[in-house]
């Protein structure tokens, strides 16, 4: 898909410099350059800039005085036209009364604001505003939030139990008393755009806002191919067999850590029969159907959210642009 890397959270090119991780020496040349930056997070959510027409990642300098509230050092993002990035988790400040964020992150509107920084700059749920950061704030965010996440829930050795340790600048966990090495967790799923003539194949999950539909999608299983992964996936979820498969484009999702492989299937068979603990409802769409939708005119369907691949590839597949 020529279109693949304009997908949200991909095509930034962010300059990762692995070979930075394990040199000490090289990590503290970078944290004390005047041009190094670094990217706050507060609960999993990135500080952001609301002071223009479009939100923006803010970037601090390494010496900012909100910095010494962050627990632990710094993880390594990358370069960023040559300046070091690096990223900080202040998740142990607690915000005044009345910011108090929802248990529900899928809805969370609220924006938290640090006495220490400027008056626009707030932490704010990177969902509400994946879809209009720019490509590399974006990338920043999503690596951010994932490694994060998965430290906050990786802490022991998943070999003998012990406590583990950061190393690599963020990018690993080592235990002390088994000497076992670990990794940043990214779970592989499948997200289809399932098609048949003129329809394809949208569904709900439980809990969804009302009329919000979206693109079938489910994790890869051990020992499974992705395109055995799709037809499992759609005939266990909605009773549809399916037959070709195509690989389409890929996203990171850092909701919590997972990379979504988004597939085109051909259905075979029509008929839907939905699994009622996976799904609340699945449907075939027209494209003049799906096109009301995404005009907003559909009288019970909204699409995915913006920013989300399979919104991504249902506006491709009604531009014809899946080549």
């Amino acid at each position: 898909m020529r279109l693949a890397e304009t997908v949200t959270f991909g095509g930034s090119g962010l300059d990762r410099a692995a070979e930075w991780r394990g040199d000490a020496r090289a990590l503290a040349a970078a944290a004390g350059d005047r041009s190094a930056r670094c990217v706050a997070l507060w609960r999993g959510k990135p500080l952001v800039a609301h002071d223009g027409p479009v939100p923006r990642l803010v970037r601090l300098a390494m010496d900012h005085p909100v910095l010494s509230e962050a627990a632990g050092a710094p993880v390594l993002l990358g370069r960023e036209d040559g300046a070091p990035v690096f990223a900080h988790d202040l998740s142990g400040w607690q915000p005044p009364a009345g910011q108090a964020a929802p248990e529900d992150g899928f809805a969370d509107a609220t924006r938290q604001h640090h006495p220490a920084l400027d008056a626009a700059q707030r932490f704010t749920e990177l969902r509400g505003v994946m879809a209009v950061l720019g490509p590399r704030d974006a990338e920043l965010a999503a690596t951010a939030r994932a490694l994060f996440g998965w430290h906050r829930t990786h802490g022991f050795c998943a070999v003998c139990g012990d406590r583990s340790e950061v190393a690599q600048a963020g990018w690993q966990r080592v235990c002390p008393a088994c000497g076992a090495h670990h990794f940043p967790r990214t779970d592989p799923v499948v997200i289809m755009l399932i098609t048949h003539g003129n329809a394809v194949l949208v569904g709900r999950s439980h809990g969804w806002p009302a009329g919000m539909y979206s693109a079938l999608a489910g994790f890869v299983e051990p020992g499974e191919t992705i395109e055995a992964a799709v037809r499992r996936e759609v005939m266990e979820e909605a009773g549809v067999r399916v037959g070709r498969v195509t690989y389409l484009a890929s996203q990171p999702w850092p909701f919590p850590a997972s990379l979504m492989i988004g597939c085109h299937g051909v259905a075979e068979t029509a008929a839907v029969t939905i699994d009622p603990v996976e799904l609340d409802d699945a449907v075939w769409m027209s494209r003049e159907e799906m096109m009301e939708a995404f005009a907003g005119r559909h009288p019970v369907l909204t699409p995915a959210r913006e920013g989300a691949i399979a919104r991504f590839l249902l506006r491709n597949w009604l531009a014809d642009r899946l080549d």
